[in-house]
């Protein structure tokens, strides 16, 4: 009997289904990745720029201002970023929806270029897209279920946003370097977690824009996740100038 060299129907669909997983994983890590660099361009041109850096510092010297700008990028999120928007908007729009929320976020940033050295700030990049790397493949592959982790880590978000409110009061750095540590484990397991709940709801019946859009969303909850350990961690390896 000659053998079909396609293939069972079943193992075609599969290799379908991978083929359209990968893709869809590029343009997640692909758009992450742009608003990443996005986000580092508008924070290097920032801590350039006297009217850009003045403005920003202006703004923090209330503490209800100060306040106001640390929750802006969530105030953006759940604005731009809602169920309603998700239906309403092109994939095309919420990309660069996106793209502007990562400029703005760069601008928010832009002190740490001030605050620490130019070697620190790399050094603690790469420190942290390794980790970043190791826990997505790690969230990818596993064979786990990661979404009994969704509870409890939403709850301990939810208690860092909190203590980082309440240190704002206090000006503690005993609370901050523990907010700190507790914000590097917390996002390290995000990473993992949001990774697989990104290969989860691929799915090719959804239709090509509607996984686009999915991808931008990944790819924004991959981008916060690997923005706030990036800060966290230059809490404990920032050099200060």
């Amino acid at each position: 009997m000659q053998e079909n060299r396609f293939g069972t129907p079943t193992q075609a669909a599969s290799t379908q289904i991978n083929e359209g997983l990968r893709s869809h994983f590029h343009r997640v890590y692909g758009t992450m990745a742009l608003g990443l660099l996005i986000t580092a361009v508008m924070a290097y041109i920032t801590a350039g720029s006297e009217t850009l850096l003045s403005l920003l510092v202006g703004a923090q010297s209330n503490t209800m201002m100060r306040l106001l700008i640390a929750f802006s990028p969530m105030i953006v999120i759940m604005m731009a970023f809602n169920p309603y928007t998700m239906r309403k908007l092109s994939a095309p729009v919420l990309g660069l929806i996106f793209f502007a929320f990562s400029a703005y976020f760069g601008w928010l940033m832009s002190t740490m270029f001030i605050a620490y050295t130019a070697e620190s700030i790399t050094r603690v990049f790469f420190i942290t897209a390794a980790t970043f790397a190791a826990m997505s493949v790690w969230g990818y592959a596993t064979k786990s279920d990661l979404s009994k982790m969704g509870s409890f880590l939403m709850m301990a978000v939810i208690g860092l946003i909190i203590a980082i409110v309440v240190n704002m009061f206090l000006q503690s750095p005993m609370m901050m370097y523990i907010i700190s540590g507790a914000g590097v484990i917390i996002y390290t397991l995000m990473i993992a977690f949001d990774t697989q709940q990104i290969k989860a709801s691929y799915n090719e019946a959804y239709g090509q824009e509607n996984n686009n859009k999915m991808a931008i969303m990944g790819a924004l909850s991959l981008y916060i996740n690997f923005i706030m350990l990036f800060q966290f961690l230059m809490q404990f390896l920032g050099q200060r100038e």
